[in-house]
């Protein structure tokens, strides 16, 4: 199979989630938007059609999708709601460290209730010192004899104060760089505080919030990996969820690109469909290839993931996928934004919010600007 097409059972998928997030998730998603409040309905229907599960083991309750199926997944339900996409999105991401790294304890007490929906994840990487300079972060985990005990603030926590879970990334050894971060999962009932909440411009029904941790203590058997792995763990898990970014920003541009289209073809001016003005088609045209080339991108990082990465070209690979499906999602609904013209300016029409939530594709999980420097380092060194 090219990594540029998709095995009829995908196609599939597809198409039976399309129907699904045009049912069940996209009427819902200007609501929560508006209100900025968890997309609850949604998310229980995504519960109900067993997405939660998809990027987990079989074995622990999950359904054992590859990456190439979670991009699908991820795409059609960005397509319907950014924000919903992210919720799920986020605790597959909090779990990739356990699946990939945790004890046989960690994977049977976790794994089963977020398979389930009846638990969800947060992932704790960043700080207010410690965006991109991962390196820099100042929480600490202080061994005392069966447990750790953590202090520090993480910023840009996703799903902030509805997890039940956060996979939390501290300095177990403050003088060892990258070398001395290791990797916890913390219950929420064990002390985590959420300081404060932000107030978004875009992905406003996805909460986003400041995560203190104050003499939490948190015992052995919940540090994933071995001390001193925690960077080694926090990469090698972007490298896998980077293309998925990508996925949600070619599911935003899509909404966009639809909703243009058919506004185009429904707008009459000089008594014909503004469809037929050269100008306005030529715009529509570049808007497609662009989520095209993208989506292709997308799928190749993926299918490069499932393969195991044997020729080590994952970072690279992940990186140009999220940072030019990105800056496409960000450029085609700002065009979508302008071709709807004045309508597309309003809150009465989709198209400003799926500009808004375009924007914080090409800054979260690294910024654009890291994932060149990652490209530009696998060619130059």
């Amino acid at each position: 199979m090219s990594p540029f097409s998709l095995p009829d059972m995908l196609r599939e998928f597809r198409s039976t989630l399309r129907q699904f997030c045009d049912e069940k998730v996209a009427p819902n998603a200007s609501r929560y938007d508006r209100e900025a409040e968890y997309p609850w309905d949604s998310f229980k229907n995504c519960v109900a059609m067993e997405l939660p599960a998809l990027a987990l083991p079989e074995a622990y309750g999950g359904s054992g999708g590859d990456y190439l199926t979670q991009a699908v997944m991820v795409q059609e339900v960005a397509r319907a709601c950014a924000s919903t996409a992210v919720t799920l999105q986020i605790t597959a991401l909090g779990m990739t460290p356990v699946v990939n790294w945790g004890s046989e304890q960690l994977k049977q007490r976790y794994l089963p209730r977020v398979a389930s929906g009846e638990a969800q994840a947060s992932y704790c990487l960043s700080e207010p010192d410690a965006g991109s300079d991962v390196a820099s972060m100042s929480t600490t985990a202080v061994r005392d004899r069966d447990h750790y005990v953590l202090n520090g603030t993480k910023y840009w926590v996703t799903n902030a104060g509805i997890s039940s879970t956060y996979t939390v990334f501290a300095k177990t050894d403050p003088s060892a760089g990258h070398k001395g971060i290791s990797c916890f999962l913390v219950e929420a009932g064990w002390g985590v505080k959420v300081a404060k909440l932000e107030e978004k411009m875009g992905l406003r029904a996805s909460p986003t919030g400041e995560v203190v941790f104050e003499d939490v203590r948190v015992p052995v058997e919940n540090r994933i990996g071995e001390e001193g792995q925690g960077f080694l763990i926090a990469m090698h898990t972007l490298d896998r969820s980077r293309p998925l970014i990508g996925a949600q920003a070619v599911g935003i541009a899509s909404a966009a690109l639809d909703y243009a289209a058919s506004y185009l073809q429904n707008r009459k001016q000089f008594g014909r469909p503004i469809s037929e003005l050269q100008g306005l088609r030529f715009m529509v045209a570049d808007m497609a290839m662009r989520i095209e080339a993208a989506r292709s991108l997308v799928y190749t990082a993926c299918a490069v993931a499932d393969e195991g990465d044997p020729n080590g070209e994952l970072s690279k690979l992940g990186a140009m996928a999220k940072c030019f499906a990105s800056d496409t999602a960000m450029s085609v609904a700002t065009d979508a934004v302008q071709l709807l013209g004045g309508y597309g300016y309003t809150k009465d029409f989709p198209v400003e919010r799926f500009m808004r939530d375009a924007k914080i594709t090409q800054i979260y999980e690294g910024t654009n600007q890291v994932q060149r420097v990652v490209i530009a380092k696998s060619i130059l060194g």
